[in-house]
């Protein structure tokens, strides 16, 4: 729902989209007050704050009210890309930005999104972020998407880069497409799955590098957490951008396989390491390109042998890697 602006002159009136700040929440009493709070110190005020409570036994609903946030209570934990998609619908903004209840805002934030927001020919704009550690605030990176490409190719975009919940979506296209993928099966790579989607629909993208949030790792987050859930999820997203799209981008696809199946190898799931050489070889892929020499001459014998031969070196001489 857009809204008037009246000049002091009263000689202009200006029509101003609005943005809603929607956040998934389980349990997420102990980091809400960080991330409202960051909510609350933006220069130009979201329009609307809203929160789905995803059946938390802690204090998430009581804090979220005291920070002024609406909140939706659900009656089963249905996961963060089924609140996602329920904020959303009930949302009057024009511009959604889903944001983990983990994460932080910085100052600049809406100041740099309303930037964006008059924009008629995009539906969504991706943010720059940094990602620090949690308990220190150490800075570890960020990653300075390369706008060209993905207003060239968003396809190879999406290939050749890790794109994550920051961005900005116009409501209208957000729910034209059905939101959020809510195949449990993808779970764990539910941005990535989105974005798939949203590319493949084709909504057009474009891209903010000033850093306007902030991705905090620590060890409890549903990633660090998760990692092999994780890897499940991102081979999964992968088969539905094959069947989307096809061997259009074999290498890149590929690529993200044999890097996905390290993390495989290091479960020691082998049946999902296998699967991971038959799908790249599909691709007619049938040696990784991008892992250290070792492996690319052991793979020449046998991929699946190169895998497990440097995890079983790993655990015989790096053992402390494997806690």
């Amino acid at each position: 729902m857009a809204k008037l602006f009246i000049e002091k002159n009263y000689t202009e009136i200006k029509i101003l989209s609005t943005i809603a700040l929607c956040i998934p929440a389980y349990n997420a009493a102990w980091c809400l007050p960080r991330l409202l709070q960051s909510a609350k110190d933006q220069t130009i005020p979201f329009d609307e704050i809203l929160i789905y409570n995803d059946c938390s036994t802690d204090d998430t609903e009581e804090i979220a009210k005291k920070y002024g946030a609406t909140v939706f209570n659900g009656t089963q934990n249905m996961g963060c890309s089924y609140g996602k998609n329920k904020l959303a619908e009930v949302a009057k903004s024009d511009w959604l930005h889903f944001h983990d209840a983990d994460d932080e805002l910085l100052p600049n934030f809406s100041t740099i999104a309303h930037k964006w927001l008059e924009q008629k020919n995009l539906d969504i704009i991706l943010l720059n972020y940094e990602y620090r550690e949690y308990e220190t605030g150490n800075f570890l990176s960020f990653p300075s998407y390369n706008r060209l490409k993905l207003i060239e190719d968003p396809y190879l975009f999406l290939l050749e880069n890790k794109i994550v919940n920051f961005a900005i979506c116009k409501r209208e296209s957000f729910l034209r497409i059905g939101g959020f993928d809510l195949d449990p099966n993808v779970l764990y790579n539910e941005d990535r799955a989105f974005y798939a989607r949203a590319i493949i629909s084709g909504l057009k993208f474009d891209y903010e590098d000033t850093v306007t949030c902030v991705n905090f790792k620590y060890p409890e987050s549903m990633s660090q957490a998760n990692d092999l859930k994780c890897a499940i999820a991102y081979l999964n997203v992968s088969k539905k951008i094959i069947k989307s799209i096809g061997s259009k981008y074999p290498k890149e696809i590929a690529n993200g396989l044999w890097q996905n199946a390290t993390i495989a190898a290091v479960h020691q799931d082998w049946e999902l390491v296998k699967e991971h050489i038959k799908i790249a070889k599909n691709l007619n892929v049938h040696h990784p390109t991008n892992q250290n020499l070792t492996i690319r001459l052991l793979s020449i014998i046998s991929p699946f042998f190169a895998f497990w031969f440097r995890e079983k070196m790993i655990r015989i001489f790096k053992h402390h890697l494997r806690k």
